[in-house]
């Protein structure tokens, strides 16, 4: 990991709605070409019962001057080092979407590694880290990027109609799609906390299947939640998703959140 000096906490992580009263703390990871505020609604929705941390990835929006970073292990190296420098000890959970799934999973490994276990993953539109397709989106010309985020319509038609707008966002979905595609998870890698695995029955990015193999990744309690929808389920789906993330970090039996202060 970079020296401690090398990362600004408040360019990586965002709060919306701040919450100290909570009981545990969100961080919510981004899909490929997403920021930071796509999780505006999530935390508006979970405060004042979970605190929701976003994580903004380099090269977009605010972040837009910085190089994108291309790797998913350098990308998970960073988001801890940023994460660990909060002198907030409340527990953490992770929530990653698409992409932000992959990083969950590498920042859950390393917390664990640093003697700070999340409470629990939650993966969201994505297929196990051990599941790989040869898609090689990041290869492709221009146009075939815009036919992808047109497929997966997790992309507002309005800049997708905006050659402008086009043009800063592709080389953001390029990297990101690199960092993702190039992805090889180590043999036999679990997290010790608990999974659950949430997917629409028709993403054409993770097969049920494909996000039932999450549960060869945890050594703790697994459940895999469907619904109706595509790549971007959530997003029509935001109340069931919400109302499952409550139930389960607000609700959840003491055993899972009662974990001694000065441990995430």
């Amino acid at each position: 990991m970079l020296p401690a000096a090398a990362v600004d906490t408040s360019l990586w992580i965002r709060r919306f709605h701040p919450s100290p009263d909570a009981n545990v703390r969100l961080l919510c990871l981004p899909h490929a070409g997403g920021s930071a505020s796509f999780y505006y609604p999530v935390s508006e929705s979970l405060t004042p019962g979970v605190e929701v941390l976003a994580v903004q990835y380099p090269g977009r929006q605010d972040r837009r001057n910085e190089p994108c970073v291309e790797s998913v292990t350098e990308l998970a190296d960073l988001i801890v080092d940023a994460l660990l420098l909060s002198p907030d000890e409340r527990p953490v959970a992770l929530f990653g979407h698409s992409m932000g799934a992959t990083v969950a999973f590498e920042v859950a490994r390393r917390l664990e590694r640093q003697g700070r276990p999340p409470v629990a993953l939650f993966a969201s539109g994505r297929r196990a880290p051990s599941r790989y397709r040869d898609d090689q989106v990041h290869l492709r010309d221009d146009n075939a990027i815009v036919a992808e985020l047109q497929t997966l319509s997790g992309t507002d038609s309005r800049l997708l109609g905006n050659e402008d707008l086009l043009r800063l966002v592709i080389p953001v979905v390029r990297s990101d799609y690199k960092a993702v595609e190039t992805y090889r998870c180590d043999p036999g890698a679990k997290v010790s906390c608990p999974v659950s695995v949430l997917v629409g029955d028709s993403d054409p990015k993770a097969t049920i299947e494909e996000a039932r193999a999450w549960s060869e990744h945890t050594a703790s309690a697994f459940e895999l939640q469907v619904y109706p929808g595509g790549h971007f389920y959530l997003s029509t789906h935001q109340d069931r998703v919400t109302d499952l993330l409550l139930d389960r970090l607000v609700d959840a039996p003491a055993a899972i959140l009662g974990r001694p202060r000065g441990l995430l």
